[in-house]
């Protein structure tokens, strides 16, 4: 239990305390909540400005629930008479958060040996960050994001789950400009830092892929000379980032890359890598994982699905390796680990013979193919119909009509049977496809998921396999729920209701 004073915090954060408020009054950090429903008797809530809502208007709410102080912008009136609730007023509640985090890491490194691992990419966090926490969990306590917070606010609600005798310390980071992973990285400093991979999602936001390349080298440059960075060996970007560190690193690879021609770095690189990679019958990776050091390999069987999971696996154990745990003992675990969030290539066996394969998480072009790869693979060279349901990739920017078209046309090379595009955004998918030779209605254009749901349930047949694949705000993981029910009839999809971050960056 890590516990902060009123007083303490006011003086952390260069706050001030609301009229009224007990100096003395004292708050567990894990009590903490930017959420007025995860309110918590005894606890403090952080009153800001959300996607939906100003989260000032909700003070009332979490006090009612049994907060006993809140952190925020102005003061909020308790009663007729104007008399304020018990606050901490600060002039930034999000970057008060942060002060408190890095706070909360200062007192547990202080307490107790603690590795914090950093893990950033443009696709490929959450389920790194998954497979890391399964490993380790087994070796010490272990504090990992809950879901995908992976920003500004994510990044702090994580540290505020740990306490004195947390041993690893995983964080995600996602960002959407130049400069946030290296806020994060001075929040927390982490002595381990992965990089997966430099992608065009959120291109429109960063202005170019050069500019998510900057920001995400942010975590290597931010890690110590004690620490390693831990670098995709088989993405270009990433690969260069291990001149921009002044720690020694790991590159982790799924090629038979040889070990020369790389950038000096202090100590020399290590490598670890899968070698004849390759998927089983359900779509699922096999390779043989050579370790550092060690000359002969060890067999990893995931029961994850797609092949791009490879790159993932392999950044986990560069992880689990550099600290220390035993190369069987992180085989074991990738072996047995299934996936531990969902919409991530979630598969459904539905009694009826349908497969649903429901990865609507998230999507940007690199991951789309990856996807539309897997599905072709399963559907076994026609021996099973294959349905492609896409969404909107969102915040791709000037390029977003030709990335989608680009998909489009990927899906109608690969021979996926029947190719649905939902939405106008996404509508440049189903021009490609018909453009690169699609006829009939092997592509079909169709204006929302309703739509899409009265096909699917009307021709889905035994022995069929459906992807949904969308970005997060195109809301096509609704639909794939509902697909996934055993008669396909389910409840109507409903959006999500945000306060604070319940949604992740890139």
């Amino acid at each position: 239990m890590i516990e902060f004073s009123a007083a303490e915090i006011a003086e952390l954060t260069s706050g001030t305390l609301s009229a009224g408020t007990e100096p003395t009054l004292t708050i567990d950090v894990a009590t903490i909540a930017t959420d007025s429903r995860d309110a918590v008797p005894g606890g403090m809530y952080v009153a800001k400005a959300g996607e939906q809502a100003d989260g000032h208007d909700y003070v009332a709410a979490a006090f009612a629930a049994g907060s006993v102080l809140a952190l925020a912008e102005r003061e909020v009136a308790a009663n007729d008479a104007g008399t304020p609730f018990p606050a901490v007023i600060v002039a930034d509640a999000v970057r008060a958060m942060g002060t408190l985090a890095a706070e909360v890491v200062r007192r547990i490194r202080a307490h107790s040996p603690l590795t914090v691992i950093g893990i950033t990419g443009s696709a490929g966090k959450t389920t790194t960050k998954d497979l890391l926490f399964g490993i380790l969990s087994q070796h010490g306590a272990t504090v990992a994001p809950i879901g995908s917070y992976n920003g500004e606010v994510g990044v702090p609600l994580t540290v505020f789950s740990a306490d004195e005798d947390t041993r690893f310390l995983i964080i995600e980071m996602g960002a959407t400009k130049v400069g946030q992973i290296k806020y994060l990285s001075d929040m927390v400093h982490p002595d381990l830092g992965v990089v997966l991979c430099v992608g065009s999602a959120h291109a429109g936001e960063f202005g170019s892929i050069e500019n998510i390349a900057a920001a995400k080298g942010e975590l290597a440059e931010a890690l110590p000379p004690r620490g390693r960075a831990l670098l995709n060996y088989d993405d270009g970007r990433v690969r260069a980032m291990a001149a921009r560190s002044a720690a020694p690193v790991t590159f982790f690879s799924s090629a038979d890359a040889p070990e020369t021609g790389l950038p000096d770095t202090a100590g020399g690189p290590r490598f670890l890598q899968a070698r004849n990679v390759r998927t089983n019958a359900d779509g699922q990776p096999e390779f043989d994982l050579a370790f550092p050091g060690r000359e002969d390999t060890l067999p990893v069987g995931s029961k994850l699905l797609g092949l791009h999971h490879v790159t993932n696996l392999l950044a986990a154990a560069s992880a689990a390796h550099e600290v220390g745990i035993a190369p069987e003992d992180i085989v074991a675990s990738l072996n047995q680990q299934r996936p531990a969030s969902r919409h991530r290539m979630e598969r459904t066996d539905r009694s009826d013979g349908v497969t649903v394969i429901n990865d609507a998480y998230n999507a940007n072009p690199e991951s789309m193919r990856a996807a539309l790869r897997t599905l072709a693979e399963l559907g076994g060279s026609g021996a099973r119909r294959t349905w492609a349901v896409l969404g909107e990739m969102l915040e791709l920017g000037e390029d977003s009509v030709l990335e989608h078209d680009a998909v489009g046309r990927v899906a109608v090379r690969l021979n996926i049977s029947r190719l649905l595009v939902i939405g106008d955004g996404a509508r440049a998918m189903h021009v490609g496809a018909v453009m690169e030779g699609s006829w009939g209605e092997e592509s079909m254009f169709l204006p929302d998921a309703d739509a899409a749901y009265q096909l699917l349930t009307a021709e889905l047949a035994p022995g069929d396999i459906v992807l949904f694949k969308s970005s997060n705000g195109s809301g096509l993981r609704f639909l794939g729920d509902r697909i996934a029910l055993p008669t396909g009839i389910g409840p109507a999809a409903t959006s999500d209701t945000t306060f604070g971050e319940r949604t992740a960056q890139p």
